[in-house]
């Protein structure tokens, strides 16, 4: 996975170097290491940038805390110790947007590069990194969009498991018709 991408020339040049590097070690070693090549999706600029790095990437893995902190223009650290606690407060936010995927920002630029990098690559696998992967509200939200897979903290993973699988219900009642 090639990090903090956000050019399409940067990913191909990234692209080409690791695959040259696979094919030196196994002309080397005799030794097919399969493997996938990706980028984290963590600018602005990346997700709407999506059509075009999808050409050069199998997957895309969203890094929404990183996302959430260039979207907002927020250093998560100076926020939430000094502004969040009174945005909620005051009623600005109803969660900590670290915490709970903003859906009009941060979720319309993971839908908007979602679709994008889809319209170019079909069978892009897609998913998100990071604390959002453990929200139950987020993991809705990326199954809404459709994405492939969230990963998030250990201490997470059971909150997560449980969370994807009520979405996964909810999308099959939603899909029959039926209300149970």
């Amino acid at each position: 996975m090639i990090p903090l991408v956000s050019l399409p020339e940067e990913l191909a040049a990234a692209a080409a170097y690791v695959r040259g590097a696979a094919d030196a070690v196994a002309a080397r070693t005799g030794v097919e290491v399969p493997y996938r090549l990706g980028t984290m999706i963590e600018t602005p600029r990346a997700a709407l940038l999506a059509g075009e790095l999808a050409e050069h990437a199998e997957f895309f893995s969203f890094g929404t805390n990183d996302l959430t902190q260039l979207t907002y223009g927020f250093s998560r650290d100076d926020v939430e110790r000094q502004v969040l606690a009174s945005y909620q407060e005051r009623g600005f936010l109803t969660a900590s947007p670290f915490a709970r995927l903003d859906p009009q920002g941060v979720g319309a630029l993971v839908a908007l590069a979602a679709e994008r990098a889809r319209n170019v690559r079909p069978g892009i696998k897609l998913g998100v990194c990071g604390e959002h992967g453990g929200d139950p509200e987020s993991i809705a939200f990326c199954d809404d969009v459709g994405l492939d897979y969230v990963s998030c903290s250990a201490h997470r993973v059971p909150v997560a498991r449980m969370a994807a699988a009520h979405s996964a219900l909810r999308q099959r009642q939603d899909e029959s018709g039926s209300a149970r």
